[in-house]
């Protein structure tokens, strides 16, 4: 795909779209295809892996170790929302993403008045400034698309999980997005921010349209997507999540997720975390899991407990974070005398790049007429019209 620039109705937190009048799907194709169009591993993947790793399928097993989660299945029009399926006319540019319009009449991205974004406030005034701002720009009489039905039941699963969940697919939850939003986080607390958060995300896009392309013995059974909303817990310690990694039924290495920070503080831990996680494994996982090759992720809690976080298939799109999928499938690893090799990042030379530190490659040029230049201008002209908007109204 070529260049990408911001569409003349801004969206909040500055959703990009292509300059060539295309549909948003193929947008979301071309650059999902980018980011996925050969697998990690040289491995091929059974259905049954694939479904098995759906957080749907293990989450009722593992409850009682894992984080609270609550599940909805997600309907084909809102599974078509948020991969931007939306025809444009001929020779017309597509219709922007518009957040879903709040059947409950609350402000779609809550905010806090004490640290507003200045961005994360475009689009979100009252109804009479919006019909004045879309009158000003093609597609003006495009109407904001509602889900009241999904919208009230993700409300209440927010409410129950304490007011604040983070979301994902089946599969995978949209971290690539989270430079989207106002935090930098996945914390979400309404439901049209799970709907930003997913429309952005290559690896939702990639559930949804292609999860299953590296399957072997794919079979005619469709698969339903769910929207899993997890508690969000503002406190926990990136450096404690490792991810593990199973072959034939044997644990056979575990490598911090965390790979974009050094953590000095895990050097001296390495055994006793390596004990604790090869602990979990046998007495709780390897006995309840039906698979034989597979990676799970965990969390280790300051009272020295395990929370189970996620399973996903073995090679695939998997990431292997410090190892390779070469070494992992050859054996290469956990020849040494403890057996199970633990990898740490060891300096701040180790360190690598991770989704979290990424944002859309256009952002990246500053330079006049650039994306990000066009998206500076346009917030300054947005906000202009906002003050000007509450002059009227005073």
């Amino acid at each position: 795909m070529g260049e990408i620039f911001l569409n003349e109705k801004l969206l909040p937190n500055a959703c990009a779209v292509a300059k060539e009048p295309l549909e948003l799907v193929v947008i979301a194709e071309a650059n999902v295809r980018r980011n996925f169009s050969q697998p990690l591993s040289n491995r091929s993947m059974k259905e049954q892996e694939l479904r098995d790793c759906q957080i749907q399928e293990w989450y009722p097993i593992f409850k009682p170790y894992s984080i609270r989660t609550l599940f909805h299945p997600l309907p084909d029009d809102f599974i078509r929302y948020i991969l931007g399926e939306t025809t444009a006319t001929d020779g017309e540019s597509p219709p922007p993403f518009r957040l879903p319009r709040p059947s409950s009449g609350r402000d779609p991205l809550p905010r806090t008045t004490a640290n507003i974004d200045p961005i994360s406030i475009l689009d979100s005034e009252p109804s009479s400034f919006d019909e004045e701002a879309d009158s000003d720009s093609e597609g003006g009489d495009q109407q904001a698309p509602s889900f009241p039905e999904l919208e009230s039941d993700v409300e209440k699963s927010i409410a129950a999980l304490g007011g604040a969940v983070f979301p994902k697919l089946n599969w995978s939850s949209p971290k690539d997005a989270a430079w989207i939003a106002t935090d930098g986080s996945l914390r979400c607390t309404s439901f049209a921010e799970i709907a930003l958060l997913l429309h952005s995300s290559d690896r939702v896009v990639h559930d949804l349209c292609y999860a299953v392309d590296t399957v072997s013995d794919r079979s005619s059974a469709p698969f339903t997507f769910f929207l899993a909303l997890r508690k969000f817990y503002p406190n926990l310690h990136p450096e404690m999540e490792f991810r593990c990694f199973v072959s034939r039924g044997r644990l056979l290495a575990i490598s911090q997720r965390e790979i974009t920070t050094f953590y000095p503080s895990l050097l001296d831990r390495r055994h006793d975390l390596r004990q604790m996680i090869e602990d979990f494994f046998y007495e709780i996982v390897e006995p309840m899991f039906g698979l034989k090759c597979y990676t799970f992720d965990v969390y280790v809690t300051g009272d020295r407990r395990i929370k189970l976080l996620d399973f996903n298939p073995w090679g695939a799109f998997t990431l292997p974070l410090l190892f390779s999928w070469d070494e992992l499938e050859n054996e290469e690893v956990g020849k040494n005398e403890e057996g199970v090799e633990l990898r740490l990042v060891e300096s701040q030379c180790g360190v690598r790049p991770g989704l979290k530190t990424a944002v859309p490659y256009d952002y990246l040029d500053t330079g006049e007429g650039s994306g990000w230049d066009q998206f500076l201008h346009k917030v300054d002209d947005e906000l202009r019209k906002q003050m000007k908007y509450s002059e009227t109204q005073n």
